[in-house]
Protein backbone atom coordinates (compact mmCIF):
# COMPACT_ATOMS: atom_id res chain seq x y z
CA UNK A 1 0.00 0.00 0.00
CA UNK A 2 1.13 3.01 -1.08
CA UNK A 3 1.07 6.21 2.02
CA UNK A 4 0.36 9.96 0.95
CA UNK A 5 0.82 11.02 5.00
CA UNK A 6 2.37 8.83 7.36
CA UNK A 7 2.97 9.98 11.21
CA UNK A 8 4.73 8.69 14.20
CA UNK A 9 4.14 9.71 17.57
CA UNK A 10 3.75 13.48 15.66
CA UNK A 11 3.30 16.15 18.95
CA UNK A 12 2.61 19.73 18.82
CA UNK A 13 2.83 21.66 22.14
CA UNK A 14 2.09 25.44 23.00
CA UNK A 15 3.87 25.87 26.27
CA UNK A 16 2.30 23.51 28.93
CA UNK A 17 -0.70 22.63 26.70
CA UNK A 18 -0.79 19.46 24.68
CA UNK A 19 -2.26 20.18 21.06
CA UNK A 20 -1.82 17.06 19.24
CA UNK A 21 -0.56 14.10 21.57
CA UNK A 22 1.74 11.28 19.87
CA UNK A 23 -0.34 11.36 16.37
CA UNK A 24 0.36 7.82 14.61
CA UNK A 25 -1.66 7.42 11.52
CA UNK A 26 -1.44 6.31 7.72
CA UNK A 27 -3.57 7.61 4.85
CA UNK A 28 -3.49 5.54 2.22
CA UNK A 29 -2.60 7.27 -1.75
CA UNK A 30 -6.03 8.03 -3.69
CA UNK A 31 -7.85 7.37 -0.64
CA UNK A 32 -10.36 9.41 1.20
CA UNK A 33 -9.31 9.48 5.59
CA UNK A 34 -12.19 11.11 7.14
CA UNK A 35 -10.51 13.21 10.22
CA UNK A 36 -13.39 13.77 12.87
CA UNK A 37 -13.63 15.48 16.37
CA UNK A 38 -15.30 17.94 18.19
CA UNK A 39 -14.28 21.49 17.73
CA UNK A 40 -11.09 21.98 19.87
CA UNK A 41 -9.82 18.31 19.41
CA UNK A 42 -6.69 19.11 17.48
CA UNK A 43 -7.84 18.83 14.29
CA UNK A 44 -6.63 21.97 12.75
CA UNK A 45 -3.39 21.74 14.70
CA UNK A 46 -2.82 18.41 12.78
CA UNK A 47 -3.59 19.87 9.61
CA UNK A 48 -1.39 22.76 9.97
CA UNK A 49 1.22 20.52 10.86
CA UNK A 50 0.84 18.47 7.70
CA UNK A 51 0.72 20.97 5.70
CA UNK A 52 3.86 22.58 6.30
CA UNK A 53 2.70 25.72 8.19
CA UNK A 54 3.20 25.03 12.13
CA UNK A 55 6.08 22.74 12.60
CA UNK A 56 5.84 19.90 15.04
CA UNK A 57 7.22 19.89 19.08
CA UNK A 58 8.41 16.18 18.37
CA UNK A 59 7.85 12.95 16.03
CA UNK A 60 7.80 12.05 12.59
CA UNK A 61 5.71 12.89 10.04
CA UNK A 62 6.05 12.56 5.77
CA UNK A 63 3.44 13.71 3.49
CA UNK A 64 4.04 12.97 -0.48
CA UNK A 65 7.07 11.82 0.96
CA UNK A 66 8.68 14.67 2.15
CA UNK A 67 9.13 15.48 5.67
CA UNK A 68 6.91 17.91 7.66
CA UNK A 69 10.15 19.28 9.78
CA UNK A 70 12.56 19.76 6.80
CA UNK A 71 10.74 20.34 3.55
CA UNK A 72 7.58 21.86 3.85
CA UNK A 73 7.99 23.94 0.99
CA UNK A 74 8.20 21.37 -1.66
CA UNK A 75 4.65 19.95 0.94
CA UNK A 76 3.10 23.58 0.04
CA UNK A 77 3.96 23.02 -3.59
CA UNK A 78 2.13 19.48 -4.02
CA UNK A 79 -1.11 19.84 -1.89
CA UNK A 80 -4.34 22.04 -2.17
CA UNK A 81 -5.71 23.24 0.78
CA UNK A 82 -9.35 24.16 1.43
CA UNK A 83 -10.73 25.81 4.66
CA UNK A 84 -14.25 26.28 6.59
CA UNK A 85 -14.50 29.75 6.38
CA UNK A 86 -14.67 31.09 2.67
CA UNK A 87 -10.76 32.67 2.27
CA UNK A 88 -11.14 34.45 -1.69
CA UNK A 89 -11.70 37.39 -2.73
CA UNK A 90 -15.38 38.31 -3.04
CA UNK A 91 -15.22 41.46 -5.05
CA UNK A 92 -13.45 40.00 -7.92
CA UNK A 93 -15.44 37.13 -9.87
CA UNK A 94 -15.22 33.93 -10.10
CA UNK A 95 -12.79 34.13 -13.33
CA UNK A 96 -10.95 36.63 -11.65
CA UNK A 97 -10.00 34.42 -8.38
CA UNK A 98 -9.51 31.21 -10.43
CA UNK A 99 -6.59 33.98 -12.68
CA UNK A 100 -5.25 35.40 -9.29
CA UNK A 101 -4.22 32.12 -8.05
CA UNK A 102 -3.37 30.61 -11.46
CA UNK A 103 -0.37 33.45 -10.60
CA UNK A 104 -0.40 32.26 -7.58
CA UNK A 105 0.81 28.77 -8.83
CA UNK A 106 2.53 29.82 -11.29
CA UNK A 107 0.89 28.71 -14.18
CA UNK A 108 1.53 29.59 -17.74
CA UNK A 109 -0.65 31.03 -20.00
CA UNK A 110 -1.53 27.58 -21.54
CA UNK A 111 -1.86 25.78 -18.61
CA UNK A 112 -4.61 28.39 -16.73
CA UNK A 113 -6.85 28.42 -20.12
CA UNK A 114 -6.65 24.72 -19.79
CA UNK A 115 -7.73 24.19 -15.57
CA UNK A 116 -9.55 27.29 -15.78
CA UNK A 117 -12.25 25.53 -18.19
CA UNK A 118 -11.91 22.32 -16.79
CA UNK A 119 -12.44 23.23 -12.86
CA UNK A 120 -15.46 25.62 -14.04
CA UNK A 121 -16.87 22.40 -15.64
CA UNK A 122 -16.25 20.32 -13.06
CA UNK A 123 -17.68 22.59 -10.36
CA UNK A 124 -20.53 23.49 -12.44
CA UNK A 125 -19.93 27.23 -12.48
CA UNK A 126 -20.49 27.37 -16.02
CA UNK A 127 -22.28 30.67 -17.00
CA UNK A 128 -21.41 32.11 -13.70
CA UNK A 129 -17.55 32.78 -14.15
CA UNK A 130 -18.59 36.79 -14.71
CA UNK A 131 -20.32 36.80 -10.93
CA UNK A 132 -18.84 38.36 -8.13
CA UNK A 133 -17.76 36.01 -5.72
CA UNK A 134 -19.31 37.69 -3.02
CA UNK A 135 -22.78 37.48 -4.81
CA UNK A 136 -22.43 33.43 -4.68
CA UNK A 137 -24.54 31.47 -2.02
CA UNK A 138 -22.56 29.19 0.44
CA UNK A 139 -22.60 25.62 -1.70
CA UNK A 140 -21.23 27.88 -5.03
CA UNK A 141 -18.51 29.34 -3.12
CA UNK A 142 -17.35 26.29 -1.78
CA UNK A 143 -17.58 25.11 -5.28
CA UNK A 144 -14.85 28.36 -6.53
CA UNK A 145 -13.02 27.63 -2.74
CA UNK A 146 -12.55 23.64 -4.17
CA UNK A 147 -11.22 24.81 -7.91
CA UNK A 148 -8.92 27.41 -6.50
CA UNK A 149 -7.48 24.62 -4.44
CA UNK A 150 -7.73 22.59 -7.43
CA UNK A 151 -5.79 24.77 -9.97
CA UNK A 152 -2.35 23.09 -9.79
CA UNK A 153 -2.98 19.56 -9.34
CA UNK A 154 -2.04 18.89 -6.74
CA UNK A 155 -1.78 15.03 -5.35
CA UNK A 156 -3.16 15.72 -1.98
CA UNK A 157 -6.18 17.93 -1.27
CA UNK A 158 -7.15 18.71 2.15
CA UNK A 159 -10.11 19.96 3.19
CA UNK A 160 -11.25 21.62 6.82
CA UNK A 161 -14.86 21.26 6.84
CA UNK A 162 -16.18 22.38 3.53
CA UNK A 163 -19.69 22.42 4.04
CA UNK A 164 -20.18 23.87 7.52
CA UNK A 165 -23.12 25.61 6.70
CA UNK A 166 -24.11 24.29 3.08
CA UNK A 167 -27.62 23.33 2.56
CA UNK A 168 -27.75 19.22 1.92
CA UNK A 169 -28.37 19.67 -2.05
CA UNK A 170 -25.22 21.37 -2.45
CA UNK A 171 -23.35 18.99 0.29
CA UNK A 172 -24.39 16.05 -1.74
CA UNK A 173 -23.14 17.66 -4.77
CA UNK A 174 -20.23 18.70 -2.83
CA UNK A 175 -19.02 15.20 -2.30
CA UNK A 176 -19.80 13.69 -5.65
CA UNK A 177 -16.99 16.04 -6.69
CA UNK A 178 -15.13 14.80 -3.98
CA UNK A 179 -15.08 11.23 -4.56
CA UNK A 180 -14.61 11.54 -8.53
CA UNK A 181 -11.00 13.43 -7.53
CA UNK A 182 -10.18 10.15 -4.94
CA UNK A 183 -11.17 8.31 -8.21
CA UNK A 184 -8.45 10.09 -10.55
CA UNK A 185 -5.82 9.13 -7.75
CA UNK A 186 -5.92 12.39 -5.88
CA UNK A 187 -5.93 11.55 -1.91
CA UNK A 188 -8.15 13.77 0.50
CA UNK A 189 -7.85 14.29 4.19
CA UNK A 190 -11.11 15.68 5.11
CA UNK A 191 -12.36 17.09 8.55
CA UNK A 192 -16.29 17.01 9.07
CA UNK A 193 -19.46 17.15 11.82
CA UNK A 194 -21.33 15.62 9.46
CA UNK A 195 -21.72 11.37 10.29
CA UNK A 196 -23.61 10.63 6.78
CA UNK A 197 -20.39 12.67 4.83
CA UNK A 198 -18.19 10.12 7.34
CA UNK A 199 -19.56 7.42 6.37
CA UNK A 200 -18.67 7.83 3.10
CA UNK A 201 -14.93 7.83 3.28
CA UNK A 202 -12.71 5.10 3.04
CA UNK A 203 -11.12 5.66 6.43
CA UNK A 204 -12.03 7.29 9.08
CA UNK A 205 -9.73 8.39 12.27
CA UNK A 206 -11.47 10.30 15.48
CA UNK A 207 -9.39 12.48 17.47
CA UNK A 208 -10.39 13.60 21.05
CA UNK A 209 -7.96 16.12 23.20
CA UNK A 210 -5.22 15.57 20.55
CA UNK A 211 -5.02 11.85 21.31
CA UNK A 212 -6.24 10.01 18.71
CA UNK A 213 -8.92 7.36 19.92
CA UNK A 214 -9.74 4.97 17.00
CA UNK A 215 -8.70 4.63 13.06
CA UNK A 216 -10.30 2.10 10.37
CA UNK A 217 -13.24 1.81 7.86
CA UNK A 218 -16.24 3.11 8.85
CA UNK A 219 -17.84 -0.61 9.32
CA UNK A 220 -15.01 -1.80 11.11
CA UNK A 221 -15.26 0.77 13.44
CA UNK A 222 -19.05 0.34 13.47
CA UNK A 223 -18.56 -3.46 14.00
CA UNK A 224 -15.57 -3.08 16.29
CA UNK A 225 -17.76 -0.92 19.07
CA UNK A 226 -20.98 -3.39 18.43
CA UNK A 227 -23.51 -0.09 17.79
CA UNK A 228 -25.93 1.20 14.68
CA UNK A 229 -23.81 3.51 13.33
CA UNK A 230 -20.67 6.77 13.53
CA UNK A 231 -22.33 8.54 15.22
CA UNK A 232 -22.85 6.13 18.24
CA UNK A 233 -19.18 5.35 17.51
CA UNK A 234 -18.04 8.90 18.16
CA UNK A 235 -20.21 9.12 21.25
CA UNK A 236 -19.12 5.99 22.93
CA UNK A 237 -15.50 6.84 21.82
CA UNK A 238 -15.69 9.98 23.64
CA UNK A 239 -17.55 8.66 26.53
CA UNK A 240 -14.47 6.23 27.17
CA UNK A 241 -12.10 8.75 26.98
CA UNK A 242 -13.57 11.24 29.33
CA UNK A 243 -14.01 8.15 31.75
CA UNK A 244 -10.19 7.12 31.33
CA UNK A 245 -9.04 11.22 31.75
CA UNK A 246 -11.29 11.37 35.02
CA UNK A 247 -9.66 8.25 36.33
CA UNK A 248 -6.52 9.66 35.71
CA UNK A 249 -6.90 12.22 36.97
CA UNK A 250 -8.83 10.78 40.08
CA UNK A 251 -5.35 8.94 40.45
CA UNK A 252 -2.98 12.27 39.84
CA UNK A 253 -5.01 14.19 42.89
CA UNK A 254 -4.60 11.06 44.95
CA UNK A 255 -0.59 10.94 44.53
CA UNK A 256 -0.35 14.08 45.46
Amino acid sequence: MTVAIQCEQLTKRFGQRVAVNSLTLSVPKGSIYGFLGPNGSGKSTTIRMLCGLLTPTSGTGTVLGFDVMTQSEEIKQRIGYMSQKFSLYEDLTVEENLDFYAGVYQLTSSQRKQRKAELIEMAGLKGRDKQLAGSLSGGWKQRLALSCALLHNPELLILDEPTAGVDPVSRRIFWDVIHELAKQGITVLVTTHYMDEAQTCDWIGFIFFGNLLAQGTPQELIDGMEVGNLEDVFIELVKREEERLAKAGAGEGGVR
